[in-house]
């Protein structure tokens, strides 16, 4: 970590030079730093992007947890491929690579320009059975980690996004276990549940968390109990971003399940990912807390979408900020007198 911190305090320093107050850019600043210092190069760079969407199914929606049936996540897969969803609207605009992924969807034929490498046509119910076998877990999570590796050859950066319908009640499921929390505490309402679809959410994740008494197991068993093959993989991109030296921009709840997950699994993860947005999901805030302060996410729009589409915004701000950061006026040629920090 020398050498990253090196970067990262250099990086920092070069802002105080720019003709402007001192840390008027918030928290841009430092993270433009940690995009610097996992790139280990003092001018930042993101020009080179991709986004990639994990998609899979998940068991659990026999429950009656999603307002969406099982179908919906081949068809939206599609859309996201074909560039007509948000999300690749959005990466369309900003000349990000679109990269969709199938993990565990339950489908028997392929989707075109979507990637297969499914691990099995979607997890077991949870309530009956555990999500998926310790063999399932690991392909799913070296599919992520060797998609970290393939794109740190060709990207400086990359954004993540999932589609699966269920898949806020696997990550609520797995962050109540890493957490030690209540479901009321980690359950919100999805892509728009109802009072009535929101309660019977929480009671199949409490019962999940009682049935493998998830506070006491590790943060693999947690996963291999009750998590998707798309938050797996996700999980697995997170560990690579550190493997490979790659920045990886995350989106809302299940991005950032993975996150933590990552970091339980191999600590020192979260210096390579960037959080985006908060989420409308209560889990977002427990688990940005978890990570520390400098994961409060920049973006609060109260955003439920999904995709990687906060991640393709935060893409865009993180683009605008290092125009400044390599191109704005210095001090030294401005005519104004350079703002001094004081020592504390």
């Amino acid at each position: 970590m020398d050498k990253y911190n090196k970067v990262y305090n250099q990086i920092k320093h070069n802002w105080d030079l720019i003709a402007k107050p001192l840390d008027s850019m918030g928290r841009f600043e430092e993270l433009t730093a940690k995009i610097g210092a996992i790139q280990g190069n003092l001018s930042p760079c993101l020009d080179s992007l991709a986004l990639i969407v994990l998609c899979s199914d998940n068991g659990i929606v026999e429950e009656g947890v999603s307002q969406s049936g099982q179908e919906v996540t081949a068809i939206c897969a599609g859309n996201i491929a074909a560039g007509k969803s948000a999300a690749g609207v959005m990466a369309s605009l900003l000349g990000v690579d679109l990269i969709t992924v199938d993990v565990g969807i339950a489908c028997k034929d392929e989707i075109p320009n979507v990637i297969n490498k499914k691990i099995r046509a979607g997890t077991r119910n949870f309530i009956k059975e555990a999500a998926m076998s310790p063999d399932e877990c690991e392909r799913a999570i070296q599919t992520g980690i060797e998609l970290a590796g393939e794109c740190s050859k060709k990207y400086d950066a990359v954004c993540i996004g999932e589609m699966g319908i269920g898949n806020t009640t696997t990550s609520a499921a797995v962050a109540a276990g890493l957490l030690r929390l209540g479901a009321d505490e980690v359950c919100g309402r999805g892509a728009g549940l109802s009072d009535q679809g929101l309660a019977r959410k929480r009671q199949v994740v409490d019962t999940a968390i009682k049935k493998y008494d998830l506070v006491d197991r590790s943060a693999r068993e947690i996963l291999e109990f009750v998590g998707g093959f798309d938050l797996a993989a996700m999980a697995g991109l997170c560990l690579g971003a550190k493997k490979y030296g790659l920045p990886v921009i995350l989106d809302g709840a299940i991005s950032l399940t993975a996150a933590l997950l990552s970091e339980k699994l191999d600590s020192g993860c979260r210096n390579y990912l960037i959080p985006s947005h908060k989420s409308r999901e209560p889990l977002t805030t427990k688990i940005c807390g978890e990570l520390g302060k400098d994961f409060d996410p920049v973006i609060d729009a109260s955003m439920a979408l999904g995709e990687g589409s906060g991640a393709v915004m935060m893409a865009g701000l993180l683009r605008t900020t290092l125009e400044v950061y390599n191109k704005a006026l210095k001090f030294e040629a401005s005519g104004v007198a350079q703002y001094e920090r004081k020592l504390k």
